[in-house]
């Protein structure tokens, strides 16, 4: 007998993958008999992270907002600096400098690739500027040679926020590597994961035994466990960002197995990507471009819908076919606090455009060639029958 329940999505957006070891790890930490942070597990991580990235220190904290967050410390952001980023970001990229009071100043984004666009970066300076954040959207890397000349020549710091970036590179180099600091998500959203966690990437190595004592409360005790000091005490402001050991081991599983992950996801992103050529042809969406000089790692699979379609409609169509589909970031510069606390340089309209008519597919291992099969029939009927209608 029915009770009118609805009936569940059948194609989730996201589904976190586990790679079969991450409890064995977990309960190798406990048998261990070391749960609080910087334990074995979280050595490891920082290992293969440093090895992976070439970075001087990588540093794990409990969230990719945390890495950010420390970033502003280390930089010492004080009330009034300007920090260049774009609108089309996740709050934490504002919120970590704003914390310091600072003023972001949002500058729009390329219509290619949906990342910052670097040749409006240079006009937005000012004297107050101290920073420029990079966020690489999708795992597809902003324009860094740019991006790195321009923060040179006006003696600017340079954060990347390579949240979505995790075995994306650009050139060759891993994001996260090139500016002076990169920070990195593992939230369960993400290719890699530890359900919550991230890590701040230490390039410039004058950062390198600060961040240590930032991220460890303000003080030496890192130093402390290595014998280089015979006591630890408070040296400098900083805050608990360290993530507990379990968090570490279940980390550790995914980062092993990262290139596979990595492999697979680009192969599902392949499969969109073909099956939606026709599409883009007739001129009903757009779908992700990849520069040549970018790696990307299959993070997600979004489209720009025609001006013609409604995205409330396709959505609408997604659900109703079971499939759970979504759109992505308010703009920060027209959500209420980032009008309270931040800057917009000139007019965003790629950053309203995207904002208006991107749409993320599902995107995760495990999804069947008749999953994406049933999720791109779905968005190919829509689209058509909606550029139809307004014909």
């Amino acid at each position: 007998m029915g009770y009118g329940l609805m009936e569940p999505t059948k194609i989730q957006f996201n589904r976190p993958y586990m790679t079969g070891k991450e409890l064995f790890y977990i309960a190798e930490a406990k048998f261990g008999n070391k749960l609080a942070g910087d334990g074995p597990f979280t050595h490891r991580c920082h290992q293969w992270l440093e090895q992976t990235t070439g970075c001087a220190r990588s540093l794990l904290t409990h969230s990719c907002t945390a890495a950010l967050e420390m970033s502003a410390l280390l930089l010492n952001i004080q009330p009034g600096d300007e920090i260049i980023m774009p609108s089309y970001t996740f709050v934490s990229t504002a919120n970590a400098f704003v914390l310091r009071s600072g003023v972001p100043v949002f500058v729009d984004i390329r219509p290619d690739t949906l990342n910052l666009d670097e040749t409006q970066i240079e006009a937005a300076i000012t004297e107050r500027t101290k920073a420029i954040v990079p966020v690489h959207y999708a795992g597809v890397a902003c324009d860094m040679d740019t991006i790195m000349a321009i923060a040179k020549r006006h003696n600017l710091h340079v954060v990347e926020d390579a949240a979505q970036g995790i075995m994306a590179s650009y050139k060759g180099k891993p994001l996260g590597s090139i500016g002076d600091m990169g920070t990195l998500s593992f939230h369960e959203t993400k290719n890699v994961i530890s359900g919550e966690g991230g890590a701040l990437l230490v390039n410039n190595k004058t950062y390198a035994e600060r961040a240590e004592i930032i991220r460890e409360k303000g003080t030496n005790r890192s130093q402390f466990f290595r014998g280089e000091v015979d006591k630890y005490t408070w040296q400098d402001v900083g805050s608990s960002f360290l993530p507990g050991e379990l968090i570490a081991a279940f980390l550790w599983a995914q980062l092993e197995d990262a290139q596979h992950i990595t492999n697979d996801r680009l192969a599902l992103w392949q499969h969109y990507h073909n099956g939606l050529a026709t599409l883009e042809a007739e001129g009903l969406l757009r779908r992700p471009v990849i520069p040549a000089d970018c790696q990307h790692n299959a993070h997600m699979y979004y489209v720009l819908l025609a001006d013609t379609i409604s995205r409330d409609t396709v959505l609408q169509a997604f659900k109703a076919a079971g499939i759970h589909a979504v759109f992505h970031y308010v703009p920060l510069h027209s959500a209420p606090a980032g009008q309270r606390f931040c800057k917009t340089h000139g007019s965003l309209p790629h950053t309203n455009q995207a904002a208006e008519r991107l749409v993320r597919l599902p995107l995760w291992i495990g999804m069947t060639d008749a999953d994406q099969a049933h999720v791109m029939a779905t968005l190919t009927a829509v689209c058509q029958a909606n550029a139809t209608a307004t014909v």
